[in-house]
């Protein structure tokens, strides 16, 4: 099995253990509704922030797109941790709005500084 497979599976089986046991808390009352919707999401946002930091350690040849994923992996995990920080203390609609916007400013940077590269390249 490939080595890089192994970290993304143990992601999901913790992602879909978590859900599994919030949701046995949840119907033994231990925890309501909320909190099993906060726990499962907040994890993605925790998910999306490991990802990001293995952006950068992932062996890419050219020197620009190895800038890219520097950039990227900061952005991911910036907004990953925000994403997660929202569904930890805000109300659940500013924390959908919130994670959202966050995520999406992660991904409007890499994007952005992958095109300024490629400009900066096309016009040299």
């Amino acid at each position: 099995m490939n080595k890089e497979l192994i970290p993304g599976i143990a992601w999901a089986a913790g992602a879909i253990g978590l859900a599994l046991g919030a949701t046995a808390a949840r119907k033994a009352g231990l925890i309501d509704g909320d909190t099993v919707v906060r726990l499962v999401i907040g994890f993605n946002g925790l998910m999306i922030a490991w990802f990001g930091n293995r952006m950068p350690k992932n062996f890419v040849p050219d020197a620009r797109a190895r800038q890219v994923a520097r950039v990227g992996g900061w952005s991911m995990v910036l907004s990953g941790l925000v994403y997660a920080g929202f569904w930890a203390f805000a109300p659940i609609q500013t924390a959908v709005i919130g994670g959202c916007a966050a995520v999406l400013l992660g991904i409007a940077v890499t994007v952005g500084y992958a095109l300024s590269l490629r400009g900066k390249a096309n016009a040299a």
